[in-house]
């Protein structure tokens, strides 16, 4: 596009200045022009480095955006310095050290401006600078997209950060911007990120999501203020804080987050109003070391996605939830650490999968008014130390109430367990414990099932309705002698029978005395009888004949050496079956395997099309898929890795147990680990339900191979090996080419070819994605569609169908 002219018109009354007149230059213009003057700027491309100096106006022409381009080769492509406005240009940045738009002072506008760089920063804002930016974007995959420093400020409004090669927006310095319904996304480097004392940050309305780093980060004595925003797609965590950092989050909605989705250290500190936060993959809020502490008022936290308790505070810090709802998580709130602390006020803990509350290594728990419901366990305190209070809260439909042991000492105080399919309370190793006007109905076991010479205290409890009786106190053995035996009194049950008090009870205690051997099943997953499986993980069995599930599999791209060896292992199963019914002797096959390969190339895929194809040949009651990894099978404590191992494969049952990743049971430095007792585990129980559960085991191929061989017993249980390689290139185009076709798009001439070029100088290092690198270059295409097509007004079939060359995301 060739340079035009500029239209200077002069908007003042004296005689000195030219009123109107047309430039060769932008340079020109801006030179000839006063305070107040309007540039219109002809289409073209200017290639002049502009520094405004001047209250002037600089637009392009109306009806027209994106026509004017400045251009530079090198240097800063636009500087402003006065309060101007500029608007409806086109500026783009080829000079990796500077920013393509430079803001240092006055209190300019900026309106519809895009920036298409690949520059340090988009748009840099520094200094006595108060800009207002409205409707502007930028995208800069090379550097920052918006970077405010050196104590300046300015308002950003509907602006767009298409993509950045480090941080979205940056604010350091003590600068202090405000962000209004802002979009931020596919960034390599944080979403939101404020470091710096005096540094603040407030956004109101915004959305970050697709970023590489964590969504939001506040460092360095750093303050943010984030309302109505919306935190999800990251990589990392969903919003960061270190180091004295200050966060206010009201309003706001953090999902869909692969690690943590608030993590935060070093006394940050975090204010949640009105937040929800579901589908983390990790912790829900993360909260570490003294001085750190979060206060949520009216929050929500649900739908965990990863094996993690929803709420972890530890090492010292502080947690306050008020009015709060945590739910669908494996475990709701976990709390460790002497100093460590928790205050939990009229909030519902419900559908927790393991233990709702957990206090153990000398940290403490406050609960008041609280409602505990669908857990294993309603609150369990671990060890020595470790302590608090439960006040006025219901626990219902638990298999344990409350646990308490190796010399835990809390205070429950005017709590109700309701129908515990076990022990109401349980308390066993010398643990302690104060219960006092507390009442248990419904029991599947005992009321209060104390044992192990534990110097319970019970005052004024009261049991009903409790299948294996009120109250059973176990023999403590030379414990007793020495008067360590729970002191009981004033307590009462329904039971027929008369109640009377143990030896080394005070004459006003009431009990009834009976003998066992312990409570075994009161710990989740110790039960005398198996619980059923879950029935989100037995789906019915399959329709499909095996030939069906084949053919699935032949479809897949690529993987030409995998379809073999599962064809080769079908038949060999088939024809075993046939000779079997045929009353010959038919060859043992055993079908545990090993897949090894890259990730993206489709071992999960076809772990469910094997189960699937044994359950059609009858070898496997129903074929569906567990996966699990090192987390769902290896616990904190010793004896909670088999329990969860022997979980995992019970789910399992009649289907494939895939374990991702699986030589991480078996780390280099293992130690003291615990998954040594997950693989002891899994061996036993694939020899003694041979016949119930097809294991695999899968991951990198080395790490795989070292595996197997310092685990002999683990390879002695695996028939075979099959190696996923690596998609080429012109297996991952057919891979975009299926996903144009499933999302009704189209390439155009050229595109395949492009994307077969793009493909082979694709690094492919050990995070290559194979089949999900294929599908986020197909996402990244429609992005760069999408923000094409946006611009003409009115687009045909083929404009919003068509993906071409250009459409293709940069190589970094």
């Amino acid at each position: 596009m060739a340079q035009g002219t500029v239209q200077v018109t002069h908007t003042g009354t004296s005689r000195w200045r030219r009123r109107t007149g047309e430039y060769a230059s932008l340079a020109a213009a801006l030179e000839a022009a006063a305070d107040g003057d309007v540039l219109t700027v002809a289409p073209g491309t200017y290639r002049e480095n502009l520094v405004l100096q001047r209250a002037v106006t600089l637009r392009g022409p109306e009806g027209s955006p994106g026509s004017v381009r400045i251009a530079p080769v090198d240097g800063v492509p636009l500087t402003v310095r006065a309060s101007a406005v500029v608007q409806d240009l086109h500026v783009e940045g080829q000079d990796a050290a500077a920013p393509a738009v430079l803001v240092e002072e006055g209190t300019p506008e900026l309106r519809d401006v895009r920036v298409v760089t690949r520059s340090a920063a988009g748009i840099e804002v520094r200094g006595s600078a108060r800009p207002t930016v409205r409707r502007c974007a930028v995208d800069n995959p090379a550097g920052i997209g918006i970077a405010v420093v050196d104590g300046a400020g300015g308002v950003f409004e509907e602006c767009e950060i298409v993509a950045a090669g480090q941080a979205g927006v940056a604010v350091r310095g003590g600068a202090h911007p405000r962000l209004e319904r802002c979009r931020v996304h596919h960034t390599s480097g944080s979403g939101l990120s404020a470091t710096g004392e005096n540094s603040a940050l407030e956004a109101v309305g915004c959305e970050i999501y697709e970023v590489r780093g964590s969504g939001v980060q506040i460092t360095g004595r750093a303050t943010a203020h984030l309302t109505d925003c919306d935190v999800h797609r990251t990589t990392a965590d969903g919003v960061t804080l270190d180091t004295d950092a200050v966060l206010t989050l009201a309003d706001c909605r953090i999902h869909d987050i692969p690690e943590n989705a608030v993590d935060l250290r070093s006394r940050s500190v975090l204010t949640l109003t009105r937040t929800t936060v579901r589908q983390f993959g990790r912790n829900g809020l993360s909260v570490w070391d003294p001085g750190t502490r979060v206060d949520a008022n009216q929050c929500e936290i649900f739908d965990s996605t990863g094996d993690y308790p929803a709420v972890w505070v530890s090492d010292g810090a502080t947690a306050v939830l008020d009015s709060c709802r945590v739910h669908d998580v494996p475990d709701a709130l976990f709390v460790l650490d002497r100093g460590s602390r928790v205050d939990v006020v009229d909030t519902d803990l419900s559908q927790v999968r393991n233990t709702a509350v957990s206090v153990s290594d000398g940290a403490t728990a406050q609960l008041d008014d609280c409602r505990i419901r669908d857990a294993a366990t309603g609150a369990w305190f671990r060890d020595h130390g470790s302590g608090g209070t439960l006040s006025n809260c219901t626990v219902d439909g638990t298999q344990t109430g409350v646990i308490v042991t190796k010399g835990a000492d809390p205070t429950v105080e005017r709590c109700t367990i309701d129908s515990p399919a076990e022990a109401g309370v349980y308390v066993s190793a010398g643990g302690r414990g104060s219960f006092l006007n507390c009442r248990v109905t419904g029991s599947g076991g005992y009321g209060f099932h104390v044992i192990d010479g534990s110097r319970t205290t019970l005052r004024k409890c009261r049991t009903e309705r409790c299948a294996r009786g009120g109250y059973e106190f176990a023999d403590s053995g030379a414990d007793a002698a020495s008067g360590a035996s729970p002191l009981v009194e004033d307590c009462t049950s329904d039971e027929s029978a008369g109640l009377r008090a143990p030896a080394a009870a005070p004459e006003t205690a009431v009990q009834t005395v009976s003998h066992s051997p312990g409570l075994l099943g009161a710990v989740p997953g110790q039960r005398t009888e198996p619980e059923p499986p879950a029935a989100a993980v037995e789906p019915e069995q399959p329709a499909r004949s095996s030939k069906d599930v084949l053919g699935e599999l032949d479809a897949l791209v690529g993987l030409d050496s995998v379809k073999r060896e599962v064809r080769a292992l079908t038949d060999m199963i088939e024809v075993g079956r046939r000779r079997q019914q045929a009353g010959l002797k038919a060859a043992s096959v055993k079908r545990h395997l090993v897949f090894t390969g890259s990730p993206g190339t489709g071992k999960t895929t076809v772990a469910r099309l094997y189960g699937e194809i044994l359950a059609s040949l009858g070898v496997l009651e129903k074929g569906h898929l567990v996966e699990v990894s090192r987390v769902d099978l290896v616990g904190e404590h010793i004896g909670s890795t088999a329990i969860r191992t022997q979980e995992a494969f019970e789910k399992a049952r009649g289907g494939v147990l895939f374990i991702d990743e699986a030589y991480a049971l078996s780390p280099e430095d293992a130690g003291r680990d615990f998954g040594k007792e997950a693989i002891d585990t899994l061996v036993k129980l694939m020899e003694d339900h041979r016949d119930a559960v097809v294991v695999i085991v899968a991951g990198y191929t080395a790490e795989m191979e070292r595996f197997l061989s310092v685990n002999p017993g683990v390879a002695s249980r695996f028939s075979r090996t099959i190696t996923f390689s690596d998609y080429g290139p012109e297996d991952l185009l057919r891979i975009v080419e299926q996903q144009a076709e499933e999302h009704e798009y189209r390439l155009a001439p050229g595109a395949a070819e492009a994307l077969r070029k793009y493909f082979t100088v694709l690094p492919k290092g050990p995070a290559f994605g194979n089949g999900r690198t294929a599908r986020q270059t197909f996402e990244a295409m429609v992005e760069r569609h999408a923000s094409r097509v946006a611009q003409v007004p009115e687009p045909s079939t083929d404009d919003l169908t068509l993906l071409y060359a250009e459409d293709l995301p940069e190589l970094l």
